[in-house]
């Protein structure tokens, strides 16, 4: 059901989670190296190793934030459904931006011993941010077409 704005909304989140997943989340230049942190690994942009270090477990966190919205959308016959894997999305959400701030610094403290090195942030990092916010609306008119619901059943 494409004309409720909680469909909308979780289109949204999908979209950007699925962006988190396939792009950059942070960079950083050690030396003549650039080092890309990606959802499932930190890569080596130059140079001879493919990967340096493994994230896998944000990975799977960032993947599932990714999934559970797109199942969402289409058991819109059973709303209290719904509105329990919404809650599950904010759970999600929180532990996928925890675990890429946890990466970002382990992976700042890799390369801190390095005489030269710069980092930054790719902009699909607060990407969980804007689905966290983005979650918390589909969730209140999923519970307001909840309502709406209840109290029509009420009156006949």
């Amino acid at each position: 059901m494409i004309q409720r704005i909680q469909t909308l909304y979780l289109v949204a989140i999908v979209a950007l989670m699925i962006t988190a997943l396939l792009t950059p989340l942070a960079y950083f230049a050690a030396g003549s190296n650039i080092y890309e942190l990606f959802a499932f690994e930190l890569v080596s942009q130059s140079g001879s190793d493919a990967s340096a270090q493994s994230t896998m477990y944000m990975g799977i966190i960032v993947a599932l934030a990714t999934i559970v919205p797109l199942v969402t959308i289409f058991l819109y016959k059973n709303r209290m459904l719904q509105i329990r894997l919404c809650a599950v999305e904010l759970v999600l959400l929180v532990g996928a931006q925890i675990f890429m701030a946890i990466y970002y610094y382990l992976s700042n403290r890799m390369f801190d011993q390095l005489e030269f090195h710069t980092q930054g942030f790719r902009i699909a990092i607060i990407f969980p941010l804007v689905a966290l916010i983005l979650d918390y609306l589909a969730l209140r008119a999923i519970f307001k077409d909840e309502m709406l619901v209840r109290s029509l059943d009420r009156i006949r």
